[in-house]
């Protein structure tokens, strides 16, 4: 069904709470009769004439009979998430006692809410920009630490501070640019033009850097799939089942016994790894089962964002895993060698015959040896030192789109500048610019766009 927008002058309602069974359910009340309908059905006492930001105990009625008794709390605009009038009624957290409460308000005049249009009629009252609205729905998927502490760095407009500084000042540098136009037969220069080459170089550093960080923001959202790769009985299942710390993968001593991809999701400082034990990669089998299992291990190599090769650091020939790594490199794969079963042999030794082909990391699957420090450098190749995880990170495609029209038509600007093109030229890159600002921002937005971003918002929020 078509998500249409709504019109605004009405009063909508919705069950904030997850659906089901619990100790207690929230539903929420918005618009201009909100705190009306909740008086009707609120004997107890007249909600009209009572102060903001206060709470009531009391019976809920229709007509004379008892729903629930809830708690009451009455935000009035403006000072409420969506700027207009809200009630947030909290009964017992039965599906059929908070349908009734939603029913009856309803039958009162108010109408079900539409997915995110809570947050929607918050953007719309200036409560929040669409960058912060975004966040929002970040904030309630967020998995990790990471991605909650982003999520919450942005609704409290990290993101927007850093776009909304540079808005204003290409706004003042376009009026004036534009003012010059106006008297462009005296031959006036009203826009200081080394002032504004320095902003511009300095917000291409930054644009580029917030840009930049979307590699990373999309790792802190959507985690890493790290493929587990290498010979049959390598040690792959039995690093899986140490990295869970359970026996999700059969492990045994004959070969090919992985005959299929297996995936599971790690949480490691804060982000997501999806590892994949994959089957066994050997040339040659005559096992037809096997030799699929084989070919969907090469797909997810080819697929993952690392690629963990893991070989008995016993028994590898140096030759064979130089000709790995080399093939790695020359595919532009993100790799990490590991040396298993350190265990059963002389790590020193083996760190020496495998110099050539450093950085390894020799671990023991079986005894939990270095398995914390492999943890570490798999967190560090996500990171790559580069971005501190407290920084602006952008997770959101649509933001990353932007800014990257945003620091083209920053570099046009800057190159206008070097090349003293006329002011009617500079203002329209100015122009493009801050119509790439206010695509995030949402100052420059269509009802479309609105639409499709705050459908895909649970319907209480």
């Amino acid at each position: 069904m078509k998500y249409t927008t709504p019109q605004w002058d009405d009063t909508i309602v919705a069950l904030a709470t997850p659906p089901g069974l619990g100790a207690i359910g929230v539903i929420r009340l918005s618009g201009t009769r909100a705190i009306e309908i909740a008086d009707h059905l609120f004997p107890s006492k007249n909600l009209l004439e009572q102060p903001t930001h206060t709470a009531h105990v009391g019976l809920l009625k229709e007509d004379g009979n008892a729903i629930d008794e809830v708690v009451l709390t009455l935000f009035k605009a403006p000072r409420s998430y969506t700027g207009e009038n809200v009630v947030e009624i909290s009964g017992h957290g039965s599906p059929y006692v908070l349908q009734q409460i939603i029913d009856a308000c309803i039958r009162k005049g108010a109408r079900l809410a539409r997915p995110g249009e809570f947050t929607q009629r918050a953007f719309l009252h200036g409560k929040l920009d669409l960058a912060q609205a975004e966040a929002v729905a970040d904030l309630i998927s967020s998995n990790t630490a990471a991605s909650q502490r982003n999520a919450l760095n942005n609704i409290r407009g990290g993101f927007s501070s850093d776009l909304k500084a540079l808005r204003e000042q290409l706004i003042t540098f376009s009026a004036l640019i534009e003012l010059e136009l106006d008297f462009s037969q005296e031959d006036v220069e009203f826009a200081d033009r080394t002032q504004l080459h320095s902003l511009v170089s300095a917000a291409i550093d930054r644009v580029g850097k917030l840009a930049h960080s979307f590699q990373l923001g999309n790792v802190i959202k959507n985690g890493v799939s790290v493929a587990i790769v290498g010979k049959p009985n390598a040690g792959k299942s039995t690093l899986l089942n140490t990295l869970l710390n359970e026996n999700r993968a059969i492990v045994s001593e004959i070969a090919g016994t992985t005959r299929d991809t297996i995936e599971e999701i790690i949480n490691i400082d804060g982000i997501l790894f999806r590892f994949i034990d994959t089957a066994g990669i050997r040339e040659h089998t005559e096992d037809q089962i096997e030799s699929i299992g084989v070919e969907r291990s090469l797909e997810k190599m080819r697929q993952a964002d690392v690629v963990l090769y893991l070989f008995d650091a016993n028994t590898m020939p140096l030759e064979e895993l130089l000709h790995n790594k080399t093939a790695f490199e020359q595919n532009g794969l993100q790799f990490l060698l590991v040396g298993n079963q350190v265990d059963k042999g002389d790590e020193s030794v083996m760190r020496e015959r495998y110099a050539q082909a450093a950085p390894i990391f020799f671990i023991s699957a079986k005894q939990l040896l270095h398995i914390e420090v492999l943890k570490e450098r798999l967190v560090d190749m996500v990171l790559q030192g580069t971005v501190n995880t407290e920084d602006t990170i952008v997770t959101n495609a649509r933001h990353f789109h932007s800014l990257q029209q945003m620091l083209s038509s920053l570099q046009d600007i800057r190159s206008g500048l070097d090349n003293k093109i006329p002011g009617d030229l500079l203002a329209l890159d100015i122009r493009r610019c801050l119509h790439y600002v206010g695509e995030i921002t949402g100052e420059v937005s269509n009802e479309d766009l609105l639409d499709y971003i705050f459908s895909k918002f649970c319907i209480g929020k």
